[in-house]
């Protein structure tokens, strides 16, 4: 089988946007509170441009912070999603490599599970077109900690019938994201911020589903292992509800 596309995993999205929505992790207030910290700057208030907004988890906790809130998305499956749950925010399709967006418009450009698929060559040198003087760019991950053991034996299942894991490639983010600049512009500060939710045994599972090395796969794989793994999650969790812990890195870096 001929590996899939890094477009084909970006664009895989589209058609499992309802599973999404429904099961991937949300983030904890002590991200946004970080996020004013690095950034030195309120989010209540700032206008905010949230680019490969997704199904709109991050974009609605910025707008609950506060914030002016526009999201940017190029898919048209997702882009449809957040409409349906989130019709009092707006949202433009866009990417990050090119900005529908006026220069000098944003004070916060925010990235969540995104940035890995632009390519920082351009999307670098939009985010400083984009972003006003003292302005920030913020970059957040929810990735998983191997030092958990259970998280760390199905990393290494998934590895085995699909390659790496997100957590073990850490989705794109992290290190990758802070050498990505080809500016030198940007001074990224970066933090950790563990949070926990427990969830159905089938939240988890769908879950990671909805994550583009399972939807590239096809169905058939997908669902072989998927069946495999409920089997053995429920010998570990017997009660049939699972703690999933994240740690969400993040990275923020302002503008001169």
């Amino acid at each position: 089988m001929t590996a899939p596309s890094h477009s084909d995993r970006a664009s895989s999205f589209n058609a499992a946007a309802a599973q999404y929505a429904a099961n991937r992790p949300s983030y904890p207030p002590a991200l946004f509170d970080a996020i004013e910290q690095l950034a030195g700057r309120p989010l209540t208030g700032a206008r905010v441009i949230d680019v490969g907004a997704g199904t709109g988890i991050a974009t609605d906790l910025l707008h609950r912070r506060g914030a002016d809130v526009l999201a940017v998305e190029p898919g048209e499956g997702m882009a449809a999603q957040f409409r349906s749950a989130h019709p009092d925010i707006p949202i433009v399709r866009g990417n990050g490599n090119h900005l529908p967006l006026a220069t000098a418009s944003a004070d916060f450009l925010t990235y969540a599970q995104a940035w890995h698929w632009t390519d920082p060559a351009h999307s670098v040198p939009e985010a400083l077109r984009v972003l006003r003087p003292g302005g920030a760019l913020a970059l957040w991950w929810n990735t998983t900690p191997l030092d958990i053991a259970w998280h760390a034996d199905q990393a290494r299942r998934i590895e085995r019938s699909f390659g790496n894991h997100p957590a073990v490639e850490q989705n794109g983010s992290g290190a990758r994201a802070a050498l990505g600049d080809p500016t030198g512009k940007l001074d990224f500060i970066r933090r950790k911020v563990r949070w926990s939710r427990r969830v159905p045994v089938d939240t988890h599972l769908a879950n990671i589903g909805s994550h583009s090395i399972f939807l590239v796969h096809g169905t058939e794989a997908s669902t072989a292992f998927l069946t495999e793994e409920r089997q053995l999650l429920l010998n570990a969790f017997p009660d049939g509800i699972i703690e999933e812990t994240y740690d969400v890195d993040l990275l923020v870096a302002t503008t001169p």
